[in-house]
């Protein structure tokens, strides 16, 4: 219901589970010997691993799911006062059950996001997917031949539009200029040429496909099934699935486009620098491969530590409070990422923070975050003051869709004072960082 705030992958939990989460919780208090106390690590370890956990197999999911278990099947559970929710979900303590059904039907029967721990803006999030999913389909079924507003036809609208785009594609990068100015085997200079390596086959499929529209329609040449699709796709402001297969989603044509010349811009400036001198901050956003980058930063910060191996380097970041525009210069080690996005909480003085109900805002901008690299020997050595602060471990997305495919990284962030503000409030609030939201 709620998608990626919720489970990452949709399962199909059933009544099945149900009965034999209960039947195995029966048979346990049966045969508990009552002098000793509940072996809660036993209950959770069968629900979370076995009972519902055989089902789960994305890693967060399985968070979320010991994170449930845990919530929920505790000691406290007891306490008179206890609830899943404020005043609505709490455990019946009534003794007749005609009682018991009165206030079965007092529960709403809309579950609200609340009671599965999640911010009070995940409704709105669950109403405004829905609306569009219902808009799309009625966006697919209007006839293909409707005239544009201005009484234009399709063809002309797209040959204007094809025409328009045309003169402001950016050039092509010139193959022996790229070579020579990144020619220094770097980390980051061979991660550098690949992403534009890719950049470029965009650059030739769009240039193709809009010129070969121009030409189908003025009839030169024939409109074959590839060029139907673009052309309907264009109409409807979609992406063309030729542009798709070799680029990034995005929700319309025109914030693909957008993206397509901020990704060309910070190439670009990249290139125009010293052969010695990198960006002050990145925008992780506009590469293709964001786990490369990470990687070929990891590389490089092994080899300024004698005696460091790629194997025990781990990566490490501070959220500082500066945005893009404060940054003077870059930092001694590692470097800085802007552009970030986090989702189901916000960012205040540097820790996590609770999302209003009146926001009507579900994703925020993230400040520059300092990503690094430190060596992970397994000394088990005591951690520092800062280590003791209750951090949560975000999952980064490319995009909205949380799948294994969009996956880059994990990022800590520091968790707000207080017991009932830990990692596992977070964890099911779906708090995530998200390189892109569209």
């Amino acid at each position: 219901k709620f998608g990626p705030l919720g489970w990452n992958i949709p399962y199909e939990f059933n009544q099945s589970d149900f009965n034999a989460t209960v039947q195995f919780i029966q048979n346990y208090l049966d045969d508990m010997d009552s002098a000793k106390q509940m072996q809660w690590k036993t209950i959770h370890y069968m629900i979370s691993e076995v009972q519902y956990g055989g089902r789960v197999t994305d890693d967060f999911d399985k968070r979320l799911l010991k994170t449930y278990v845990k919530c929920w099947f505790r000691d406290e559970t007891f306490d008179a006062n206890f609830q899943f929710e404020d005043k609505t979900y709490r455990i019946p303590k009534m003794a007749r059950i005609e009682d018991v059904f009165d206030y079965i039907e007092t529960i709403p029967n809309y579950d609200s996001g609340k009671v599965f721990g999640l911010s009070p803006l995940a409704n709105d999030r669950y109403q405004e997917d829905t609306t569009k999913k219902v808009l799309d389909t009625i966006l697919s079924i209007q006839p293909k031949e409707a005239r544009g507003g201005a009484g234009e036809t399709r063809e002309a609208v797209i040959y204007r539009l094809a025409t328009e785009t045309l003169e402001k594609l950016p050039p092509d990068y010139i193959a022996h200029e790229v070579k020579e100015r990144l020619a220094k085997l770097e980390p980051m200079n061979i991660f550098l040429r690949q992403e534009i390596d890719r950049f470029q086959r965009v650059l030739n499929a769009v240039r193709r496909t809009l010129i070969d529209l121009k030409l189908a329609i003025d009839g030169t040449i024939v409109m074959n099934e590839e060029l139907r699709d673009a052309l309907d796709r264009m109409y409807d402001a979609k992406i063309p699935n030729v542009w798709l297969k070799l680029s990034w989603e995005s929700s319309t044509l025109g914030a693909w486009f957008t993206d397509l010349y901020a990704r060309n811009e910070q190439y670009r400036s990249w290139l125009k620098l010293d052969k010695d001198s990198r960006p002050i901050a990145f925008w992780m956003t506009g590469f293709f491969n964001p786990q490369g980058f990470l990687t070929a930063m990891r590389q490089e910060v092994t080899r300024a530590n004698q005696g460091w191996s790629l194997d025990n380097v781990v990566l490490t970041n501070k959220v500082t409070r500066m945005d893009r525009e404060m940054l003077k210069d870059p930092p001694r080690e590692g470097l800085y990422v802007y552009g970030l996005y986090i989702e189901g909480a916000k960012i205040k003085n540097g820790v996590l923070d609770e999302l209003k109900a009146n926001e009507k805002v579900l994703t925020h901008l993230m400040p520059v975050i300092h990503i690094s690299a430190e060596a992970d020997f397994g000394t088990g050595a005591a951690p520092t003051k800062q280590d003791r602060r209750p951090v949560y471990y975000a999952p980064v997305y490319k995009k909205p869709r949380r799948t294994d495919r969009n996956f880059v990284c994990t990022l800590k962030l520091e968790c707000p004072p207080g017991e009932k503000a830990g990692p596992d409030v977070w964890a099911l609030r779906g708090v995530a960082l998200l390189c892109d939201t569209k």
